[in-house]
């Protein structure tokens, strides 16, 4: 018997007799009983510490009070970065009223040609200043890999602490993983030709991420 065909033996013998119900419920059962490792102690305000780490990460943050005031900042930010007036944004955020604020917005997937997408998020972390962001029809995930700045929308009641708190929240809100999770942690970078940081080589030179709701 070739190794592969023992591996493959091994594996049937070790599921015969369940069906896919019972070995999923188990697996999950495991996640949620496995105990977390150790952990950094995070100071109180995730918010702050949320938008340290991002600008750290080479990103710029703005706050904004309410979805209300997202059309005008983002505007704000496209004219101070003299990136005019079009942009491309996930299909869940098409109620938005971008046209108040001069902005000409398509509520779709990004394609090479376009310049500036905007987004949300599933979520943000605090400790590392990272944003999760998950694939799906109303949230394609070309809109923040392909246009060369991402303009993303924060919700500040969305921000956790640590990437396990994300991973919990993401299993109790959708149960199983879309096709794709990302993380962004700022723009796009590479070290690999003589060790020199170059931003924007495989992804966005620019994150400028709008903090919603309570400011920090």
């Amino acid at each position: 018997m070739s190794a592969r065909a023992d591996i493959l033996a091994r594996l049937r013998g070790a599921v015969a007799g369940s069906d896919r119900v019972t070995r999923q419920a188990a697996a999950e059962a495991r996640l949620l009983a496995a105990a977390r490792g150790p952990q950094p102690v995070l100071p109180p305000d995730g918010r702050l510490r949320f938008q340290q780490r991002a600008v750290a990460q080479a990103c710029t943050v703005d706050a904004v009070a309410g979805w209300a005031s997202v059309p005008a900042a983002v505007a704000s930010y496209l004219e101070t970065h003299d990136l005019g007036t079009v942009a491309v944004a996930t299909p869940d955020l098409a109620a938005i009223d971008w046209a108040s604020a001069g902005l000409r917005v398509a509520c779709r997937g990004a394609v090479d040609a376009d310049q500036v997408g905007i987004s949300g998020c599933f979520c943000a972390i605090a400790e590392t200043g990272t944003l999760l962001l998950l694939s799906g029809p109303q949230t394609p995930a070309t809109v923040s890999l392909l246009p060369e700045t991402h303009v993303t929308l924060v919700d500040s009641r969305r921000i956790v602490a640590t990437m396990e708190d994300a991973f919990a929240l993401l299993r109790a809100e959708h149960g199983q993983l879309p096709r794709a999770v990302n993380f962004v942690s700022g723009p796009s970078r590479t070290g690999d030709i003589e060790q020199t940081i170059v931003l924007g080589a495989h992804g966005p030179c620019r994150v400028h991420l709008i903090l919603i709701g309570e400011t920090v």
